[in-house]
């Protein structure tokens, strides 16, 4: 499945196979051995994608920037020193992965957080996706809206009228929009998750592809299958090979067994699912047949008689006149005896 593809035919009034993007980050910490076997790992796990990030820590943040994790997990207290740690990989290391995602039957992409990572990320990926921290970068996404091709945008930590102003932003270009509900907590406790915004943003942006960022403890993925019946058709979950692992983002990442775990749940789901129309299906013919009633005479009715509802009664199968017809049967003769307990067909009755 094409992310491109996948995002021109998102139709609002069906409920869609969600898409996957494994959220790999920099959790390959500087290792390109690493890195390809999250790719490895994301593609056997069913990700239709694996997504890193691309930046420096020089142009991403200030030296002085208080960090906002967890940490006990993550014990660096500042965003400069934490990005400095990961901040190994640029434009040859990114072409060597998407090249090996190719290989591995999985679609590349990594989140720039600069014109010039935006800039060569351009020639490697279908889209662009914007994270949270730059959803009122308002410059910064018109840059990569100028590129032409579909957007990704996480709306974590915002407030209305800062979604709608990015959104009117990205619209002004004309670029396909999907738009992700996300909770800016690392990692996000299941009571913050606050899933039933994606029903608001899908009535704010019904114009916008709907999707879910998620930060909360993979746990049994409950999070995502839910995120995905409320109409969240693209999902991003951060992604790791080890989830023991201190600090970073392993602490709150899926791994490959959670991804073929939540794959799982959802067949069972849209295999219980099934059709959106309501209609009487194939396999429900045997019960029509038996379990509904049919019009039953209530006592011996002479021939020539004129039916009367006390004449009748409604019992199983329904292999005679349905109840539905009551009325069209009153008033009209026996053409011959009927007896107690016959089922009423139409060919024993007269005007």
């Amino acid at each position: 499945m094409k992310l491109v593809s996948f995002l021109n035919n998102y139709n609002p009034r069906v409920l869609h196979n969600p898409y996957v993007i494994a959220e790999a980050g920099v959790n390959h910490e500087g290792s390109m051995e690493l890195a390809k076997r999250l790719i490895d790992e994301a593609a056997e796990g069913g990700a239709h994608a694996i997504k890193f990030q691309t930046y420096k820590a020089e142009t991403i943040a200030s030296k002085d920037s208080p960090y906002y994790w967890d940490i006990t997990k993550e014990p660096t207290r500042s965003q400069f020193e934490l990005f400095k740690k990961y901040d190994k990989f640029w434009k040859k290391e990114y072409e060597e992965l998407a090249r090996y995602c190719e290989t591995a039957g999985i679609e590349f992409m990594s989140t720039p957080f600069d014109v010039e990572s935006a800039t060569f990320l351009n020639d490697l990926m279908p889209v662009f996706k914007i994270s949270s921290s730059d959803l009122t970068n308002l410059p910064f996404i018109e840059y990569q809206c100028s590129f032409g091709k579909p957007i990704i945008l996480s709306t974590g930590a915002a407030y209305k009228w800062e979604v709608m102003q990015a959104v009117e932003t990205i619209e002004k270009h004309g670029n396909k929009l999907c738009l992700m509900h996300c909770v800016l907590n690392y990692p996000t406790m299941d009571e913050n998750a606050n899933l039933g915004m994606i029903k608001d943003m899908i009535r704010l942006f019904p114009d916008a592809v709907p999707g879910y960022s998620d930060h909360t403890l993979p746990k049994d993925m409950h999070t995502l299958e839910v995120a995905t019946l409320l109409g969240a058709a693209v999902l991003e979950k951060h992604f790791t090979h080890d989830k023991t692992l201190p600090g970073n983002d392993h602490y709150h990442a899926m791994d490959k067994e959670d991804l073929k775990h939540f794959q799982k749940r959802m067949y069972r789901t849209f295999e219980l699912l099934g059709t959106f129309e309501m209609k009487a299906l194939e396999s429900e013919a045997p019960a029509r047949a038996n379990a509904r009633r049919s019009l039953v005479a209530a006592k011996n009715i002479p021939a020539g008689k004129t039916v009367e509802m006390s004449d009748l009664t409604w019992k199983r199968p329904a292999s005679g006149i349905s109840p539905k017809d009551i009325h069209a049967v009153i008033g009209k003769k026996a053409s011959r005896d009927i007896g107690e307990d016959e089922v009423m067909k139409w060919f024993l009755l007269n005007d």
